[in-house]
Formats: structure tokens, sequence, C-alpha cells
């Protein structure tokens, strides 16, 4: 099991205040979809994981993606599972963090007051945008790839990824004033967190993706630099294709119809374990899951 990073002791503590809001709140209540139709509900975390997403910066992803370690870990346990850790992979450029500047400034989406929270569909702190699309529940469980995949809770995950018209909140043009699509949610009992989103668009030179870091609790869940994995999730072909199709995604499809998972930076070199299984469809949305094992 990961250990634990000292924490930043200069970290921002509207996080911990943030977490003690929502302590009473449980996460395996319903998570229903607000101003959609279909009303596609997530009566609990059970079975539920994760998603995928954008990215956001083209050849600017591409030129940081080389520096990212693809190695994984198998163990299996005691029943015959496989457990694997899932790779490690880059951030990007765009990952609000702060470990970067956008527009002269240094961005930490994790130092907003509200950070924590289950829907990241519209902005907070202030800005009041809110990002469109296809609606898409993401549920991820982690487990302890080295204990018969164990899980692990109270760990905390930062989870982000470009909108519709992939673009990434707080650095592309039109939205550096937004900070949607941007999130924290802490694991459950059972190693499980979920977020309400919208369906990631496809930009020029990747497959459809999202990021996430994951970190040992809330508390240290301030900084970059206190982050035990930080990987990307992929998207099954034929759902991105079903919901570009919608037209909501403007250049989506000739995006992807130009890619591959052979051919991205990132994935090429395997996929299975950062591919989310999806249920759903464009009408009703969809519901994407992923074990995270690390």
């Amino acid at each position: 099991m990961p250990t634990t990073p000292s924490p930043d002791p200069d970290h921002d503590r509207g996080l911990a205040a943030d977490l003690e809001a929502l302590a009473s709140q449980r996460r395996r209540g319903a998570l229903r979809w607000l101003g959609g139709a279909g009303a596609l509900a997530l009566t609990g975390a059970g079975g539920l994981a994760l998603l995928g997403g954008c990215g956001g910066g083209g050849s600017d992803e591409a030129s940081t993606a080389g520096s990212s370690s693809s190695s994984s870990t198998t163990t299996t346990s005691g029943n015959g599972t496989t457990c694997a850790a899932i790779p490690e992979e880059t951030a990007g450029p765009y990952p609000g963090d702060g470990s970067n500047n956008a527009n002269g400034s240094l961005a930490n989406a994790l130092a907003l007051s509200g950070i924590v929270r289950q829907d990241i569909r519209s902005s907070i702190a202030g800005a009041t945008g809110t990002a469109t699309g296809v609606p898409l529940a993401v549920t991820l469980r982690l487990v302890d790839s080295d204990a018969s995949c164990a899980d692990l809770a109270g760990y905390a995950v930062y989870l982000w990824h470009c909108d519709a018209l992939g673009r990434y909140s707080m650095y592309s043009s039109g939205v550096t004033g937004e900070n949607y699509l941007r999130g924290v949610q802490v694991s459950d009992s059972a190693g499980e967190l979920s977020f309400v989103t919208v369906f990631p668009g496809c930009y020029p030179g990747r497959m459809p993706h999202i990021h996430f870091e994951v970190y040992r609790d809330a508390n240290t869940a301030t900084s970059w630099s206190n982050k035990l994995l930080t990987s990307q999730l992929a998207l099954p072909v034929a759902a991105c294709e079903a919901v570009y199709a919608t037209g909501g995604y403007p250049g989506s499809t000739a995006n992807l119809a130009a890619l591959s998972f052979a051919s991205d930076n990132v994935f090429s070199d395997g996929v299975t374990l950062q591919l989310a299984e999806l249920s759903g469809n464009p009408a009703d949305g969809y519901v994407a899951t992923l074990q995270v094992g690390f």
C-alpha cells in the first residue's frame, strides 16, 4: 500500500473545512442528474466506478507525456483474482493542482473553497459557468494492489477533464475564469468515490480521457507535492462515437476518427487497466466504472 507523504506545512485550510462540512453527507445516498432528461440515478456507490475524459492540450500535452511512467505491477489474491496497479501517467499541462501557472498566476483549484464536491459540472468560489454535455456518472474503487485488492478507505481523488469543446477550465481561451470539471472526493469504507460530470469532448491529438491524482486524505489534497499517484482513464470508442454524434460536441467526431489507442501518446503501450466500463446512452447519460489499483 502506498506510504503517507509528508504534508505541505503551508497547505490551505479551506479544504479541511469543506471536508468537515460534508462529513454528515453519505456518498451512498442517491445521486441524481440535475436538470437532465432520463433521471439517471446512482442509488449507491456499489459497483459503479470510473470514467474517461478529454485532454485539452493537444501538442502541449503530447510534449509532457514522454516523461510519464507506464509501468504496473500485478499480484494475485487468495481467490485467484488478478489485482494490478494502474499505470502512472503525466498530469499534462492543465492540472490546476498548484504545479504550474495559468495566465500569469499559480493555478491551484485544490485551494478553492468548495472543491470537495461530488457534482463538478459548475464552477465555484465566485465563478459562475456550467459545463454542458451528455451526463456522466463516474465512480472509482481504490484498492491496494500489494494486498490482494484490499479496499482503500479515506483516500482522496482530485479529478479533472476537458469540456465538450475540448477546453480546460482555468487555462483554455474562453474559460480561464472558470474552474468547472474539477473536484475532490474521498473514498468510503468500500474504497469507492463518485463524481457527477459531463462526457468530455475529443480534441486533436489525444484519445478521450480523464486525469486524476490520488492523495492519502483530503487534508493532504491541497498541493500536487503530496500526491501518491497520477494517472488517466480512457473511454470506450463506441460510446465516444455515440455521444459525439449528438451534435453537442463540435469537432469531436472528426478528431476521434483520426485517432486510436495505438497512436495515442499515453495509451499506446496498453489501455486495459485504464479503460472504463460504460453503461447507458446519450439520451439518458452514462455510468462509467473502473477499479484503480496502486
